[in-house]
């Protein structure tokens, strides 16, 4: 395995990197970063998009008045797909805005990113986000191959402890991303109102008639969902799920 790279942002934070080959060198990785294992995990998947100014803002909210500042508050591992983009871009920045010092490490195929040093990156290369501290980088030629390993490597950081994943909005590879997680036997929260794929999910656990991945997912057993746009019992609802699931000290 190749030892981690140091990435310079032009932010000015440095983050380390690793470029992984086989999933089951997950457990290898993570120890030449130097992260240690049995520690509380959130994984962070889906998008922002198509959504109308109201309801970003509020997303945006929700990752910072919430989800960066009970990261910050557990001590948990933040794992998401890592580019500036969508809710990894919301994750970044609210990891910032707060002054959070949690780990927040990003899964992403190495043939799609853009490393920040890189003199001359594809025309189709996506840069990473420059908030995050740490990039596991993994084989791949389409977005969507990193589903897999981003589930897995949550599941290697917690080592037995405690981990959720939480689901906003969000297109075809969510569906993928919920599959990946359920499978690796992790709660997986939908926000509920945030549009896309969130709200199939949310229609199938309703009985209603929607997407047929969905309506797997909701039989699933591991899909539950809030909704933030009800009332601010959303965020006091999402907040108490989040401290129940990943505290350490029950």
């Amino acid at each position: 395995m190749e030892k981690p790279l140091q990435l310079s942002f032009k932010n000015g934070q440095i983050a380390s990197a690793i470029y992984v080959q086989q999933i089951t060198d997950l457990p290898q990785a993570v120890a030449a970063m130097g992260l240690p294992m049995a520690r509380p995990s959130l994984v962070v998947v889906g998008g922002a998009s198509r959504m109308s100014e109201a309801d970003f803002l509020q997303i945006q909210r929700l990752f910072r008045e919430i989800l960066a500042p009970i990261a910050e508050n557990l001590g948990v591992y933040v794992v998401d797909g890592g580019t500036d983009a969508g809710v990894m871009r919301l994750m970044g920045e609210a990891r910032t805005q707060i002054g959070g010092k949690f780990a927040l490490v990003g899964v992403a195929p190495a043939s799609k990113v853009a490393l920040p040093d890189c003199l001359e990156p594809s025309a189709d290369a996506t840069p990473l986000e420059p908030n995050h501290n740490y990039f596991v980088l993994v084989p791949g030629n389409n977005w969507g191959d990193e589903s897999p390993w981003l589930a897995q490597l949550a599941t290697v950081l917690a080592n037995g402890a405690p981990s959720l994943t939480i689901l906003i909005n969000g297109g075809e590879i969510t569906f993928e991303d919920a599959c990946q997680n359920v499978k690796a036997k992790r709660l997986v929260i939908v926000v509920g109102g945030s549009g896309r794929t969130a709200d199939m999910i949310t229609s199938a656990l309703h009985g209603e008639k929607t997407d047929s991945r969905a309506t797997e997912l909701a039989k699933s057993g591991m899909i539950h969902y809030v909704n933030l746009f009800d009332s601010t019992r959303g965020f006091e609802s999402l907040a108490a799920i989040m401290k129940s699931v990943l505290s350490t000290s029950k």
